[in-house]
């Protein structure tokens, strides 16, 4: 693995434009002055944005933070000049390098972009195109800003692509986007971002579905950016872990209005405003839990010697796992994107054929069954997938929904009905809201509904694939008590899939961690997260963000010599 730190940065070439130097190294990369932007007609507010005031300098990283819907993507879209057209800037400036953003030229817009000012999005998936080799998407760039020759721009992205840390550069070149993992997709993003050296990066929530490793190579890539050419970052994130790896400065936005701004070490240990310390404080600990009740709770999952290898493939994604789940008991399973943690959770729930092994459930081997076999089965085993707004259907509403799966199994529309509305309750939800369609809310109550209507089958296992992982942290620790009572009141087992180990730590009894298909170490979370075995183990908790800081009573603080993880005793209710 390439070590991001030791990472070479581009240079400026012969051919590329050159920003001009009429600015003082004083002067601010990106200033906002009083900015408002208005919101349509009918919207829950007047303003995406209301008076926001903020710098960034050349060389440092202003993190932006706040929920879904507080404003922070309408502020970097609008500074790249690509806000929706019912986003209208309404007063204030927003001046990069002295330039008014707002009262430009499009063509000036589109001069300054990728060669001054460049952006990351959160998801390279559906911000690369997928008829496009990777290669030529980056050198799309060249050809528009530069006047090298063709076989200049090619090595200009060979040099790129190994810049940003990609092996083989020449078969990533030619590389489709669906061809690569995640982790290599943002970097062909970072790539396209920084082939132009712009002065001001801005980074919409880059890391957010990678997993730990990755993410920390990512971090790495672009803090050795800042530090190396003086680029000013504004980061977008909701993830403090994150602000506390890499933020200069901390500015954090709640519904469009900027309540707190200042450097990271006096944000993060002395938070002024209340909504800054709710956000600090929804932050998951990673000292873990310890529930001893549900040791002794009966198995009602096991495999044994689980094999499956995908077509056209030699190397199997899952290799002699062996697992045991007990009711009651929440078991993790953490590891990097492609190390087989959902395949585990997609065998297990019969939603794919394994190759080998055994998988029993209350000791009846289900792997060998067919799908008319199976039919009876499938009540016990339901799964809240990542995405809630995929996983429902935006045409039907959230109460057709929740019904379909005890219709489908014998019960009339009236009794679906009544206990679509009881489990409505049960996740905090009113009754009433059944009547609406998925669009019609937030993604936090999206993944809620996606929870009643997994409970709706009544299962005794539920799978948690990554259902917190897309969160705002404070939605997050709200969905994810959410999932702990609901376990507690139902007596459910369940099978925890994430990257994230601070939720890992407050949620799973058990973990179980994954690495190239194969279970390298399992335990009780205390005992993994406070004497890690294995190094593969060992590297995950050395990548966590934030992991040199306690997140503690709404306020962060610098772990001291001396400071470890201490395992917190959980009684059952």
């Amino acid at each position: 693995m390439t070590d991001p730190t030791a990472l070479q940065l581009p240079t400026h070439t012969a051919g590329i434009q050159q920003v001009p130097s009429n600015v003082t190294s004083v002067q601010p990369v990106l200033e906002l002055q009083a900015l408002d932007i208005s919101l349509p007609r009918g919207s829950d507010r007047a303003h995406a944005v209301a008076q926001v005031s903020l710098t960034v300098n050349p060389g440092e990283i202003v993190c932006l933070v706040g929920e879904s819907g507080s404003g922070k993507s309408a502020i970097a879209h609008t500074v790249m000049g690509l806000q929706a057209k019912a986003l209208v800037p309404t007063a204030g400036k927003i001046l990069l390098q002295g330039e008014d953003v707002l009262t430009m030229a499009p063509a000036r817009l589109r001069q300054l972009r990728c060669t001054t000012m460049s952006m990351i999005f959160q998801e390279p998936m559906t911000a690369l195109n997928p008829v496009f080799s990777c290669g030529e998407q980056i050198d799309e760039v060249l050809r528009t800003h530069t006047a090298l020759t063709a076989s200049e721009r090619q090595q200009r992205v060979l040099d790129m692509i190994q810049q940003v840390g990609l092996p083989d550069p020449l078969r990533m070149l030619r590389s489709y986007p669906h061809q690569l993992s995640g982790g290599q997709r943002q970097r062909i993003m970072i790539a396209m971002a920084l082939v132009l050296e712009p002065l001001l990066l801005i980074a919409d929530e880059p890391t957010t579905a990678l997993d730990v490793t990755t993410q920390a190579q990512i971090l790495a890539l672009i803090r050795t950016l800042q530090r190396e050419h003086g680029t000013g970052v504004l980061f977008i994130t909701h993830d403090f872990g994150v602000v506390a790896e890499i933020a200069d400065r901390v500015a954090v936005l709640r519904q469009g209005e900027l309540v707190e701004f200042g450097q990271k070490q006096q944000v993060l240990e002395y938070p002024e405003h209340p909504y800054t310390q709710m956000l600090i404080g929804a932050v998951p600990s990673m000292t873990p839990r310890v529930r001893e009740a549900s040791a002794r709770g009966e198995v009602i999952l096991r495999t044994e010697r689980l094999v499956k290898t995908y077509p056209n493939s030699r190397t199997p994604a899952v290799n002699q796992v062996a697992l045991e789940l007990r009711r009651g008991e929440t078991l993790g399973i953490v590891g990097e994107s492609g190390s087989g943690k959902s395949t585990v959770a997609r065998c297990v729930a019969k939603l794919i054929t394994t190759t080998s092994g055994s998988i029993f459930q209350h000791g009846q081997d289900i792997a060998p069954l067919s799908n008319r076999q199976m039919r009876p089965l499938r009540k016990c085993v339901q799964i809240v997938f990542q995405d809630p707004y995929r996983s429902l259907n935006p045409r039907r509403t959230v109460g057709d929904s929740i019904i379909e799966g005890p219709m489908n199994y014998g019960a009339t529309r009236q009794e679906a009905w009544k206990h679509a509305s009881e489990l409505m309750e049960l996740v905090r939800l009113e009754p009433t809201m059944l009547q609406r369609f998925p669009h019609e809310f937030s993604g936090g109550q999206r993944q809620r509904i996606c929870i009643a209507r997994s409970l709706a089958m009544k299962p005794e296992i539920l799978i948690a694939d990554e259902a917190v992982s897309a969160l705002d942290v404070s939605v997050q620790a709200q969905v994810l008590g959410l999932l702990d009572e609901v376990r507690e009141q139902l007596n459910l087992a369940m099978l925890f899939i994430t990257h994230d180990l601070r939720v890992a730590a407050q949620v799973c009894d058990r973990v179980a961690v994954m690495s190239k298909g194969e279970i390298v170490e399992t335990g009780r979370t205390a005992d993994i997260f406070l004497a890690p075995a294995h190094a593969y183990t060992q590297t995950l908790f050395a990548a966590a963000p934030g992991r040199d800081w306690l997140f503690e009573a709404g306020r962060a603080r610098l772990k001291k010599k001396g400071d470890s993880y201490q395992a917190e005793s959980v009684s059952p209710k």
